[in-house]
Order: C-alpha cells, then structure tokens, then sequence
C-alpha cells in the first residue's frame, strides 16, 4: 500500500508544513526563507517505497544570483561540501538530494534537507565585500564617538524560528534600536540585499511590541549611487530609514 508523504508530514510537523501536488511531485512548502525572504520549498518523489526529497537546484540558483561572478570561489565551494556532509546530503547536478527508505525516516530527512538549503543560501554572507565591512566598523566607531550603548551581531531569534543577526542593538535613553547596515557596490546586488534585510525585519516583528518595544532602523550606505527608491520603499513600511551620508540624522533616529 502506498504511504502518501502529506500524511507523514502533517502528523510529524503539523501546521507549519503544507503540502501540495505539483508537476508529479509532492511540494512540500517549510517554514524556512531564503535570505530575500522567498520561502523554501522542498519536492518529493517515490519510487519503489523510496522517497526522494530535493530542493531542484534552487538553493545553488538562489546563490548563483546574488553574484555578477558565474563561478563559485573555492572558498564558497568548500563551504557547500560541508553543508552536504554535515547534514547528509548528495549533491547531484546542482540539486540538494537526500533519500528517506522508511515512512518513518521522511519526516527527518525533510527537516535536515531544509535546514541544508538555508545554510547554503547562507553562503550568501561570505560574499560581502570589505566595504561592508568597513562601513560596519565605522558605524560602530560613530556609536562610540557618540557614547551611545550598544550591542554588535546580537542573535535574535524570529517568529519563523530562524535566528537573525542585526548589525547593531543600540540603547540610549529614550528607546532602544535594531539597526541594519545596508551597503554594496554592486547595483545587481542591492536588492538582494534590501529584500533579505526586508526579511528580518518581518521576522523579527514581534520586537515591535510591549513595553520595551525595539525601533527598526535601517541605515542604506548611499556613498555608492546603487539604491532606488523601491528600496527604500520597501524597507520605509517597517523601519526607519536613514542614510550613511548624514551620520547625524542617524543618530537623532536612534536617540529620538
């Protein structure tokens, strides 16, 4: 008799899993986003009591178009090696591959096959020039200059159950702030950037509330003419935004 996968994964995840018929796979829609916030979508497929479950490539293809480069850099592609191992994976003509044998095992496998594809989309993070870098520390540098008490990379976890890591928690007095940097040099590249920021902002919503509610600020590095205004449309819903250009309306936003 053959094991329809829904039945296994609605009793074994519940809610936060659905299930649909597509295209001769079972599509299998997880809780998970990819950094610009698109959600991960996982297929399986059975054959001979065997389920196969597999992301169709579309993790890698996620992480090929954050870059003008077509090829990986040995660094990146050591890094999806070890995501393979680590979470058990084979990795087949550019497809996360993972098989379950058992009813029993499909629930597992579907989690750790998930949990590959937003480490790998999390490759994503290694390609952040120094420039980020540098326009990170000198934010930092004008948080200290202005003796504003703050908190760099702090791990907060999102409705989602994803952990984000704001490039700063700043507390004066008046209110506290998450803040993040947003800076590239590569036009193709800046609203990928946005929609992931985007992302953790709307994961991260439910620090909008209480008593000790946090501000979202989002600070675009505009000393490379690669933003638009949708950008900053996108990210104005749901954050303040700010400009590297004008450190000091930065500040009266996080003071305010």
């Amino acid at each position: 008799m053959s094991i329809a996968p829904c039945d296994v994964i609605t009793q074994g995840l519940g809610e936060l899993f659905s299930c649909a018929l597509v295209n001769g796979y079972t599509r299998v829609r997880t809780p998970f986003l990819y950094p610009d916030g698109d959600i991960i979508d996982l297929f399986i497929s059975e054959q001979d009591g065997v389920f196969t479950i597999t992301d169709l490539g579309e993790s890698l293809r996620w992480l090929r178009m954050q870059s003008t480069s077509p090829k990986r850099s040995p660094k990146q592609q050591k890094l999806i090696e070890d995501v393979t191992l680590n979470h058990g994976l084979e990795l087949f003509r550019g497809m996360l591959v993972a098989r379950a044998r058992t009813p029993d095992e499909l629930t597992p496998v579907l989690l750790r096959t998930a949990q590959g594809a937003l480490r790998v989309a999390d490759i994503w993070f290694t390609m952040r020039t120094r420039s980020v870098e540098s326009v990170t520390d000198e934010v930092e540098q004008l948080l200290t200059e202005r003796l504003i008490p703050f908190q760099r990379s702090e791990q907060l976890l999102g409705r989602s159950g994803r952990v984000w890591r704001p490039d700063f928690h700043t507390r004066p007095p008046r209110r506290s702030s998450l803040v993040q940097v947003l800076s590239t040099g590569s036009r193709a590249a800046a609203h990928s950037v946005t929609e992931h920021v985007l992302a953790s902002w709307y994961d991260l919503n439910n620090h909008l509330v209480g008593p000790e509610a946090l501000q979202f600020v989002s600070l675009f590095d505009d000393t490379m003419d690669v933003w638009t205004q949708e950008d900053l449309n996108l990210l104005g819903n749901l954050s303040v935004i700010t400009r590297w250009s004008r450190p000091d309306e930065f500040i009266d936003a996080i003071a305010a």
